[in-house]
């Protein structure tokens, strides 16, 4: 095998596994609009107080990691049943954009107190994973991206057959598509949005440990395109093109396929 085609295949790779990492914050975002028909801006926040709960928690002494992972998951599911009963079930039938415009709000709120309370510094998060790199093919990769990346697919998976297959999967389908329509059917709207909101904490909990024990604290194609670019442009730019390049390949996917890239055109009559 060639150099080059080793070096391609070693940024692909590793592309790949941050990009699963991606795809397992967005996963939150997947599982409130399934449920909702709504976007939660507040989900980089989310998996922010994750990770600083988990980092807090692990500070005290003796403390395993296994209790620090059930106290932010149990925490995380109250935050997210809290919210979705305080904040968001007042706005239930009024338009999306109003949901929208409160998580808008939430993450700004979540930004600013997280410093206030937990502190300005990083806070680093080690999992007993070792650091030992793991070699797959040409590439070598950290445990912690090879750990995020399984996780990954093993919720997604695990969604995946939960929304298609699963009769509580279906009735979250059937409320974000029309929730006036599931309430006469006998679906409690309610309480399949505070499930939704439950799970995205979960998820959250679960990407603010990898993230978090990775950096301190769209999905797959995205991170193969920063790794790309960050491998074939920055020797000629002098570096950055994977903060941008995301950006760029939004725009294109926006201007190409506006309604997803495994998505159906919909047509509404208005």
């Amino acid at each position: 095998m060639s150099e080059d085609l080793q070096f391609l295949l070693a940024l692909v790779l590793n592309g790949a596994s941050i990009g699963l990492m991606y795809s397992l914050i967005a996963l939150g975002f997947v599982l409130v609009y399934k449920a909702t028909d709504a976007i939660n801006f507040a989900q980089g926040e989310f998996v922010m107080l994750a990770g600083l709960i988990v980092a807090v928690t692990l500070g005290f002494e003796g403390m395993p990691l296994v209790a620090a992972v059930v106290i932010v998951l149990a925490v995380m599911i109250a935050f997210g049943f809290g919210l979705e009963r305080i904040v968001l079930r007042p706005l239930l039938g009024r338009p999306v954009v109003a949901v929208i415009m409160a998580t808008i709000g939430l993450a700004a709120v979540l930004r600013g107190l997280g410093p206030v309370i937990f502190g300005s510094e990083t806070r680093a998060l080690s999992l007993p994973i070792g650091d030992e790199p793991i070699t797959l093919g040409p590439a070598s990769l950290p445990p912690i991206q090879v750990l995020g990346a399984v996780v990954a697919i093993v919720f997604f998976l695990g969604f995946s057959w939960f929304f298609k297959k699963s009769r509580m999967g279906v009735a979250m389908r059937a409320v974000a598509d029309n929730q006036q329509v599931a309430q006469a059917m006998g679906i409690n709207v309610e309480r399949y949005f505070a499930f939704a909101w439950a799970m995205a904490g979960v998820v959250s909990a679960l990407g603010g440990i990898v993230w978090g024990s990775m950096l301190g604290v769209g999905g797959l194609i995205i991170g193969i395109v920063e790794s790309l670019a960050a491998g074939y442009l920055d020797p000629y730019v002098g570096g950055g093109t994977k903060d941008f390049a995301p950006y760029v390949l939004m725009i294109l996917v926006l201007m190409i396929r506006p309604y997803g890239i495994f998505g159906r055109r919909q047509i509404e009559r208005v």
